[in-house]
């Protein structure tokens, strides 16, 4: 079983929207200090950037995995393919952090990684919008 606030429209609404604009914001300044060569404080704040998106963004689509999606195709066997395509969705977000984890110790803060944050960002953006679609309205 899912809690209340994953199953509520406006309340899994505002959990997606905080997490992706604390991102966002941590990409942008990520950016700023790639482009002004600060390359100490951009691998700390790579790290302080994976890290965001384990425990807040793929910590909260396990939890959809392993209760909301389930719930949702039981009391509705016709959005199974959406389920499936949403759970996608998180392998693609998995798969990313990983190449960021496997680039960053090597390489450092490259223009592959910073465009692989801009990648999640624009996969979680496009994730949320059709979860939105298919959450029914409680």
């Amino acid at each position: 079983m899912s809690g209340p606030a994953l199953k509520r429209v406006d309340s899994h609404s505002a959990i997606h929207e905080a997490t992706l604009n604390e991102a966002i914001e941590l990409t942008n300044m990520l950016e700023k200090l790639v482009n002004d060569s600060q390359k100490e404080k951009a691998m700390e704040l790579a790290y302080v950037l994976l890290e965001q998106w384990e425990t807040r963004t793929l910590a909260h689509a396990e939890a959809e995995e392993e209760g909301l999606y389930k719930d949702l195709v039981e009391e509705n066997p016709d959005i199974n393919d959406d389920i499936i395509a949403l759970t996608r969705d998180h392998d693609l977000l998995r798969l990313l952090v990983a190449e960021i984890k496997r680039l960053l110790p090597e390489f450092g803060v490259i223009n592959d990684v910073v465009q692989r944050f801009h990648s999640l960002i624009i996969v979680d953006e496009l994730h949320n919008q059709k979860e939105m679609q298919v959450l029914p309205e409680h």
